[in-house]
């Protein structure tokens, strides 16, 4: 069973020391000015990864508003994590502890990332988390606006799956292997800081392996195959 602990400092910062708080600083002030009375993020890509700037994953094409929300010691406000996760390939639905999951069993197949529509396959995308994605789950009612901007965000992220999800507690949810951070905007500065944590980061159990050559296609669509 897992077990869940709020807001403890994203391990990424742990693991690769004060050069990727500075690299979280630099790209959510630089991406909060690029969001102008509320105007569409800006096509400027950022790629930040255990190497700081320019390093393997990260982020790339968001915008943000005033503030980082991350704090001096490289933590990010809001995030919860989550431990004792189990990884075994399993056909079966599986019953998650979190809503939308963090982890878990999961089919043998994963979700390719990219923005989806319509609802994916849920063990399909856990098994997309523990290839290193961040799942950003969506209400299905959120405004034509920032759903917009999510395909952005999707198109220029190799490991970021998007997909609507009913009943979730905010109207955003980012997920990572072993952590969840809720959002009520997209352009919540939080969420940047997250996906250069968290795409690609230390917490997930089978770093480099891909995000793509998996299932494409939403649950619905599977069903009828």
């Amino acid at each position: 069973m897992s077990t869940a602990t709020s807001e403890q400092a994203p391990r990424g910062v742990t693991t690769w020391g004060p050069l990727r708080t500075v690299s979280f600083i630099l790209v959510t002030s630089l991406a909060g000015a690029l969001l102008v009375g509320g105007a569409a993020f800006a096509a400027l890509t950022f790629v930040v990864g255990p190497g700081g700037l320019a390093g393997p994953g990260g982020l790339a094409g968001l915008g943000g508003t005033d503030g980082s929300g991350v704090r001096a010691d490289g933590s990010i406000e809001g995030v919860r994590t989550f431990e004792g996760l189990t990884n075994r390939h399993q056909d079966e639905p599986v019953d998650y502890a979190q809503h939308p999951p963090v982890g878990g069993d999961h089919l043998a197949v994963w979700q390719d990332c990219g923005f989806y529509d319509a609802p994916v396959v849920t063990e399909a995308a856990v098994h997309s988390l523990e290839h290193g994605a961040v799942w950003l789950t969506y209400d299905p009612d959120l405004g034509p606006e920032q759903v917009e901007r999510l395909q952005q965000l999707a198109a220029s992220n190799p490991y970021l799956l998007v997909s609507p999800v009913r009943d979730l507690p905010s109207p955003l949810v980012a997920s990572a292997w072993g952590l969840q951070l809720q959002l009520d905007d997209v352009a919540d500065p939080r969420l940047p800081a997250f996906l250069v944590a968290y795409q690609q980061g230390p917490q997930n159990p089978e770093p480099g392996a891909p995000c793509s050559g998996g299932l494409a296609g939403t649950a619905s669509q599977l069903s009828q195959v």
